[in-house]
C-alpha cells in the first residue's frame, strides 16, 4: 500500500468515528438544551461565528438605499416601540423578563450600535433558534430600512427623545397588511373585541342551526294539531253559513276532518 493511501486511509476512518460520535452524543439526550444553561465556551463560540459569518456574507450584498431623511427613522421608531423594544429595550428602559429569558441575550440596542445592513437583514430574515423572528414575512422592505435607519440613532437618543420619535413615528405601522386589516374589522364591527366579535358569529350561527331544528322538530310534532287547528278554522268557516249549533265536526283516526249537521231534540222528536 502507498504512503498517501494509508494517510488518507486513517484519516477517513477518524472522520467516520467523529462523525458516529457526535450522531451517538445527539442521539443521547446528555447535551442541556435549556436556555438557563449556557453552552460551552466552545460551543459559543462556535455558533457566534457561524452566526456573525453568516450574517455578514449575506448583508455585504445588500444594495443600500438612501436613509438620510430624518422622516425614515422617525417612521421606524413607531414600529421598534412596538415590535422590538420588548427584547432590545429603550434609553432608561431596565431588563424585561423576556429579555431576561432570552439565550443567547438579545443586545441592548439602546446601547451597542449595529451596522445598518446587517440590521436590515437580521429584522427581514431573523436567526434560527434565538428568539429574533423573520419580520419580513409579514413587513414590506421599505418599513424595515426604516427600522435599521432608526437603529442608527437610537444608541444617541435619551428617554426624552427616545418618546419624542416614537410619539411622531406615527405608531406601528409597517405595511404588511396585518394593520389595515384589522382597522377594517374593527370598523365594519364597531371598533369591538375580535373575539367577542367572533363568538357573536359563532351564537348566531348556532342559534339559526337551532331554529332549523326546532322548526322541523314542531313540523313532525304538531301536524295533527294543525289539521286540527284547520277543522275549527273549517267549521268556523262553515259556521258563518250554517248555524253552529246544528253543527259538528270531528276529526277521523287517518287525519280527516268531517263536518255534518248535529241530532238535535227537536229532530230526535220529529222522528219519533
Amino acid at each position: 500500500m502507498k504512503p498517501h493511501a494509508g494517510k488518507l486511509t486513517i484519516a477517513v476512518f477518524i472522520l467516520a468515528l467523529l462523525a458516529l460520535g457526535t450522531g451517538l452524543f445527539v442521539w443521547s439526550g446528555l447535551y442541556n438544551i435549556g436556555a438557563d444553561d449556557p453552552h460551552t465556551k466552545a460551543t459559543y463560540a462556535l455558533l457566534e461565528t457561524l452566526r456573525e459569518r453568516s450574517i455578514d456574507r449575506r448583508a455585504s450584498k445588500l444594495r443600500l438605499p438612501d436613509l438620510s431623511d430624518p422622516a425614515k427613522a422617525i417612521q421606524g421608531a413607531g414600529n421598534y416601540n412596538a415590535m422590538c423594544v420588548g427584547c432590545h429595550l429603550a434609553p432608561g428602559m431596565e431588563e424585561s423578563e423576556l429579555s431576561k429569558g432570552l439565550y443567547p441575550a438579545p443586545p441592548n440596542l439602546s446601547k451597542v450600535s449595529v451596522d445598518v445592513a446587517q440590521a436590515f437583514w437580521v429584522i427581514k430574515h431573523g436567526i434560527k433558534a434565538s428568539g429574533m423572528p423573520a419580520w419580513g414575512k409579514s413587513m414590506d422592505d421599505v418599513y424595515i430600512w426604516n427600522m435599521a435607519a432608526f437603529l442608527q440613532v437610537l444608541p444617541t437618543l435619551d428617554d426624552a427623545r427616545y418618546d419624542d420619535m416614537v410619539a411622531r413615528s406615527g405608531g406601528h405601522s409597517h405595511g404588511g397588511g396585518e394593520s389595515d386589516h384589522h382597522d377594517h374589522h374593527e370598523e365594519a364591527h364597531g371598533g369591538g373585541d375580535m373575539n367577542d366579535v367572533h363568538d357573536d358569529e359563532e351564537m348566531d350561527h348556532s342559534h339559526e342551526s337551532g331554529e332549523a331544528v326546532d322548526h322541523d322538530e314542531d313540523t313532525r310534532g304538531h301536524d295533527h294539531d294543525k289539521a286540527g287547528t284547520h277543522a275549527h278554522e273549517h267549521a268556523a268557516s262553515s259556521g258563518e253559513k250554517t248555524d253552529a249549533a246544528t253543527m259538528t265536526t270531528h276529526m277521523h283516526a287517518d287525519g280527516t276532518v268531517e263536518s255534518h249537521p248535529a241530532k238535535t231534540a227537536d229532530h230526535k222528536d220529529q222522528q219519533h
